[in-house]
Parts: structure tokens; sequence; C-alpha cells
């Protein structure tokens, strides 16, 4: 799929979203019974993460950072550019925009939002996350913030409907807690939990497209 076919078709790549069923796909075995999406705690907080699309020789590509080690839950992982929605923030896309820029150098002027995909709920953080999808129509010069960012990790859409990618391993989730995780193998990395699922999400949309081109072809 290339990058000039999504500008394309970029009204309707998000009228019909997969939803949590897609998301399913990629969650660990801490997200079951089946019923965990019912079980949201009532004060979780909001925030938002950025899928941003670019062309790379007009190949659709992605962006994820690999966080810094702190304190905290999320420590070490994979993750889009995105955080806590702040109250300055007038909407839930500002958030993702502001923490886009923040984190990885990217200004807002040169994304083009072009619609969402379903929210999921991280219980190890209590937050609702809304993903965005935006557009640039070149690759982005990155400048990351070592404080929050220990790497940027590119990587081409098509990793999304590579079946031999998706794999499966345990992750100890501390002294006591291992869990059974799926995830996806982009460049090496294990990319698993909340940023799995919305790429479960995204692989839903997308596949379609590269059958359609692989057809072509």
């Amino acid at each position: 799929m290339k990058f000039s076919e999504i500008k394309n078709r970029k009204d309707q790549l998000l009228l019909s979203l997969p939803g949590t069923e897609a998301q399913f796909k990629m969650a660990s075995s801490l997200r079951f019974p089946p019923d965990f999406i019912n079980q949201q705690k009532p004060k979780a907080r909001k925030g938002s993460v950025l899928i941003l699309l670019y062309p790379v020789d007009d190949i659709i590509h992605t962006v994820l950072t690999l966080r810094t080690s702190y304190k905290g839950v999320h420590s070490g992982q994979i993750s889009f550019p995105g955080g806590k929605k702040d109250e300055k923030d007038e909407n839930l896309v500002h958030t993702a925009l502001r923490e886009t820029w923040e984190e990885i150098g990217v200004p807002d002027y040169d994304i083009e939002i072009i619609g969402g995909l379903t929210e999921i709920y991280i219980p190890a953080s209590n937050f609702i996350v809304s993903p965005f999808v935006g557009l640039m129509n070149e690759r982005p010069e990155f400048e990351p913030n070592p404080r929050e960012v220990e790497k940027i990790i590119e990587t081409d859409l098509f990793v999304l409907v590579d079946d031999t990618l998706r794999k499966q391993t345990q992750i100890k989730i501390s002294e006591s807690l291992t869990i059974d995780a799926p995830y996806f193998d982009i460049g090496g990395h294990i990319v698993w939990g909340a940023t799995a699922m919305i790429l479960s999400e995204l692989s839903e949309i997308i596949r379609p497209h590269f059958r359609l081109q692989s057809a072509a072809v």
C-alpha cells in the first residue's frame, strides 16, 4: 500500500472501525475474562496518542518510541507519542499533537488529523486512551526528548499484516506476576500491551488494501 493511495482514501479509511474485537486479538492474559472492557474504573484519567503516518519512498511508515527507564508502570515500554490530557488542552486531539511535539519534536502544523481509532482502557495506569491518526506529506525530522524517549522506532505498515511477525512471549510484570502476551516483532523490538492492541485494530483497517495491492500485482 502506497502513501499516495492512503491520501486518496483518507476520507473513507476510518469511517468503519473494527473496534475492541480487533484490539483483543493482541491482548495479554491480563485483559481476560472477555468482559474486561466493562470493568473500567469510573475515575479513569483521559489521554491520547498519535499514530503518525508518513511516506518513505511512498511506502507508508509510522513512528513508535522506546520510553526511558523511570519509576512508573510503563518504564522502558514501546508506545506511540502521547500522554495525559492537560487542563490547557482544548481536546484530546490537541493532547496527542502537543505530546508529539514534546516527545519527538514534530510540530502540529505539519500534521493532518484524519480521524481516530477505538479508545482503549489501560488498567496499569488507569487511563482511557484515544488513538488519533495523522498524516504528513514527508518523513519528519525527529528530535526526541531525551527525558522521555530513549529511541525512535520507525516501521513500515507491512509488519502489521505479516502474520509471521505476530508472536507470543511471557512478560514479567512483577516479582510475583508473569503474563502471557502476544506481540508484534518490529525490528527486533517486542511491541505488546495497549500499543499492540491499537496496532491490531489499525491492521484490520489496512489489511484489505494490502490484499487489493497484491491482487493488482
